[in-house]
């Protein structure tokens, strides 16, 4: 091996590092682990960099494919200048007319350990070595493939055979984490889904105690030092902060996740140094756990509002809430129940609420800390947080039995409501629901067979939601059903005509009526007061729990309180559940460009969490292929026998007189689609939630023939300039075929024909003004050499393909989002295809659309300005 300081000459010879920012970089050290780094350059080609550090420099190799986790590729590797320590996280722009002009980003970095002397292997042209990154692990090897002496020596790259392989076809790594690491760091639920034998849960901790990770706890601050803190009267009354459901966390803000503790949430009033239990209702459960309130007394505060929950630990250091409701029960001690704390909204004088979270609770902490060194009862402990991925988290919460966690933004205040800013992640769906009847078993009608369970749905109205029939022993069961006789009533207590009575609803296909359940007909209707907890695997399209399992009756919320509680819809998607399957992945789609099934698969797989925002809980019509684009296409809106099972079947009462709807709310269903033979993906301009009021007006600029591209760069132009005098933003995609598409996200408040009316005047408006550029009527006779601008996507049930989907022409083109500085680089509405469309993406740093969802803008203006009136056109 050369010397260190001669080992950079000739990486430093190459560059200018008055016009590149790579670094021009010294010689380093190696540290206690060697790293390594692969860059992902588009330069003239698109390559992958693999770097290896030894000797303080990265030793490099230039993989025109990539690597592959199939032993059987062999994957060529020309040996290149070795590049300095540094440069292992240049991401950025080479300037033109410098060596290796292009972009770069750091696609995969870790750390790598050799088999044997690595100078050696290399002098003999065969290293072995083991590489622990975020997407490349396991055994390598690089064999050089040529005698010596060349200037760029070739080697081969390959996957040793072990439990990290995959063939191909199974899984390609560049294709499926095309992305850089630094923007987009791969989680651990992201391996695991590839390789879950390797990548097991890992081992589920013990509960974290907070005074056992102090050490030395000097008193805590005044709460006044705190940045936020203001002077106030103790609060007679504070309402909790509560989370809303999720699936994944947002993309933008620091997090960090507590376990979501198996109890009963609990408020904290100290007053004179004197403490109240409350519980989220607001009874006072002081009597109830009168060593829970001498602990509290002990804490030294003299006025404070502290947020925790009570919880009685189980033989593994768990909770048991089953525990906890026989502490409570009469004759029994609560003398083991203790509180988790992880809030403080007030402390001593000061109202705390608009102090960063972090910030309340490092004071919290410290505060319990000081306590335990005091009085090491353990009845009063810190909720720990994790500075960990939040897959990570979930995983071992789930591995602990636990219900889930509790994801909170740390620059967050105290908002005594529902908030974004706490969310909750759960391993199973649980929730409560009021207990509205009960049926007897019919082997013992002193025991309770099943409860029925309802909601209150967007209306306060109490609608039926299934039942449940498992979780309790043969005493709680008799237990349960003399709790609930006293409740009886005639007839059953869901309100109005919001749900047919049982027996008598509508079946979903068929429009029959569905024959009652035996637990209907022998139900006992209860008075809505009770309320049951209860785990479940998932909700039915009409709207019922499934595999339901009984937790326990709820005391500490009112029945009125209880609705279905709705996933918030993640900013950054889940990923694939499980590996990828394809059947008949070698067919050709396209003869054109030659791409297959799998191809295309691949591609959706990779684009699902950018695609996802744009399809979920919005009507689709999937355009199905089955003998590619050549062959017979067909619109698929509805579902039906043999449809991937992954796909969501709206409730058919949203568009009555149709059958039910179909909707891709994960990644799973947008890959199941896909191997249906899906191609494209349209979507309504209505989500199912409000499916009579859309929430975006789209203007789809379609030329026609003798049209030339930069007529349409123009005209989209055009159409921005129009929606700006108008007062409203509006996006820029490719349509993937002939023209653009420009989007306006609206507030969701008036009908389809409303927004419809609205855009055909504008449109009138252009053709009137600008005859010789657009025309306002569709039909190929009528836009020769000119754009129609097609406001009929804005009509009820119409569609316009979605973001990041493929279109069934020739070279299957992509619809892809842009930025207005870029149209004009553009060179067509298919700019970019399923083969070119994601390389670009993971070069992307800034999202084009990064606006879009959170710019909902009212129309007033603009009708008024067109001289239109909401009821006028609506009538």
């Amino acid at each position: 091996m050369k010397p260190a300081g001669d080992a950079l000459s000739r990486y430093r010879a190459k560059r200018n590092f008055e016009r590149t920012e790579e670094p021009p970089g010294d010689p380093g050290r190696s540290g206690n682990r060697l790293g390594f780094v692969i860059q992902k350059h588009a330069a003239t080609r698109l390559h992958y960099d693999f770097r290896l550090e030894l000797d303080g420099v990265l030793l490099s190799w230039a993989v025109p494919k990539g690597p592959s986790y199939d032993p059987t590729e062999r994957r060529m590797a020309i040996e290149v200048e070795a590049h300095p320590l540094s440069y292992a996280r240049f991401e950025g722009r080479i300037p033109p007319g410098q060596y290796g002009a292009g972009t770069v980003i750091v696609w995969d970095e870790g750390w790598w350990t050799p088999e044997g002397d690595p100078q050696q292997a290399l002098k003999a042209g065969k290293l072995v070595f083991t590489l622990h990154g975020q997407k490349m692990q396991g055994r390598w090897e690089l064999v050089r493939i040529a005698r010596g002496g060349e200037r760029q020596p070739p080697w081969l790259l390959f996957k040793k055979r072990d439990a990290h392989a995959r063939p191909h076809a199974e899984f390609d790594v560049v294709s499926a984490w095309p992305d850089s690491v630094l923007a987009h760091p791969l989680s651990e639920a992201d391996r695991r889904a590839v390789f879950p034998a390797v990548h097991a849960p890992a081992p589920a901790p013990a509960l974290p105690v907070s005074h056992d990770d102090v050490e030395n706890p000097g008193e805590p601050p005044s709460p006044g030092s705190l940045r936020g803190a203001r002077k106030a009267a103790l609060p007679a009354t504070l309402a909790p902060q509560l989370a809303t459901l999720a699936s994944a966390l947002p993309a933008e803000g620091e997090w960090r996740c507590e376990l979501k503790l198996d109890g009963y949430r609990l408020l904290i009033r100290i007053a004179r140094g004197r403490a109240r239990l409350l519980t989220r209702s607001g009874l006072d459960w002081s009597d109830r756990m009168p060593h829970l309130v001498k602990a509290f007394a002990a804490l030294g505060l003299n006025a404070g509002w502290l947020d925790g929950e009570i919880v009685v630990l189980g033989p593994q250091g768990t909770p048991d809430f089953h525990a906890l409701q026989n502490a409570f029960d009469a004759g029994r001690r609560t003398d083991d129940i203790v509180c988790f704390l992880f809030d403080v909204p007030y402390a001593d004088g000061h109202d705390l609420r608009a102090v960063p979270l972090q910030a309340r609770r490092a004071w919290l902490r410290g505060l319990l800390a000081t306590h335990a060194t005091r009085h090491d009862d353990g009845l009063l402990r810190f909720s720990a947080d994790f500075d960990a991925p939040v897959q990570t988290v979930l995983g071992t919460a789930c591995a602990l039995g636990l219900e889930g966690v509790m994801a909170k933004r740390q620059d967050a205040p105290y908002v005594s409501a529902r908030t974004e800013t706490w969310l909750k992640l759960k391993c199973r769906q649980r929730q409560e629901f009021v207990v509205c009847g009960y049926a007897p078993r019919s082997d013992d009608a002193d025991r309770v067979g099943a409860l029925l369970l309802g909601v209150h749905d967007a209306q306060g109205r109490l609608v039926p939601a299934g039942n449940v029939g498992t979780g309790w022993s043969a005493e709680q069961a008799r237990a349960l059903r003399q709790r609930l006789a006293p409740l009886e009533m005639p007839s059953p207590p869901f309100d109005g005509q919001a749900v047919p009575e049982a027996g008598t609803q509508i079946g979903r296909r068929t429009g029959r009526k569905r024959p009652p359940t035996r637990s209907e007909t022998e139900a006992r209707w209860l008075r809505p007061q009770q309320v049951a907890e209860v785990a479940f695997s998932a909700w039915t399209p009409d709207h019922r729990i499934r595999h339901a399992t009984f937790i326990a009756l709820r005391d500490d919320k009112p029945a009125r309180a209880i609705v279905r509680e709705q996933p918030r819809l993640p900013d950054t998607p889940q990923p694939m559940s499980r590996p990828l399957k394809v059947t008949h992945g070698e067919r050709v789609l396209d003869a054109t460009s030659g791409v297959t099934k799998l191809d295309l698969v691949r591609y959706y797989a990779a684009v699902a969490n950018r695609m996802l925002p744009h399809l979920q809980g919005r009507p689709c019509a999937l355009l199905r292929a089955p003998e590619g684009v050549g062959g017979a296409l067909f619109f698929q809106r509805h579902g039906g026998p043999g449809r991937a099972p992954e796909l969501t079947e709206l409730d058919p009462a949203l568009w009555p007189g149709h059958a039910a709807l179909l909707s891709v709310d994960h990644a799973d269903a947008l890959v199941a689609a896909a191997q249906w033979n899906a191609i494209e993906f349209h979507t309504w301009n209505a989500p199912a939630r409000h499916m009579d009021r859309p929430d975006r007006m789209v203007f789809d600029l379609d030329p026609g023939e003798g049209t030339i591209w930069p007529q349409v760069q123009e005209g989209a132009l055009l159409v921005r300039t129009l929606l700006e005098e108008l007062r409203l933003a509006c996006w820029l995609k490719t349509s993937g075929g002939k023209g653009l598409h420009v989007v306006v996200p609206i507030v969701p408040r008036w009908p389809h024909e409303v927004v419809k009316a609205l855009s055909k005047a504008m449109v009138q408006h252009l053709a009137r003004t600008l005859p010789s550029r657009f025309v306002a009527r569709s039909g190929p006779a009528n836009r020769v050499g000119r754009i129609f601008v097609d406001y009929l996507r804005n009509g009820h049930a119409a569609t316009t393909v979605a973001a990041f989907s493929a279109r069934a022409r020739p070279g299957l083109g992509v619809s892809m989002p842009v930025a207005w500085d870029d149209l004009a680089s553009l060179r067509s509405g298919a700019h970019w295809t399923v083969q070119t469309a994601r390389e670009h993406l993971s070069f992307q740093s800034v999202d084009p659309w990064a606006d879009y969802a959170r710019t909902p803008q009212a129309l007033d203006d603009a009708m008024a300005a067109m001289g239109l009136r909401p009821a006028s056109v609506a009538s």
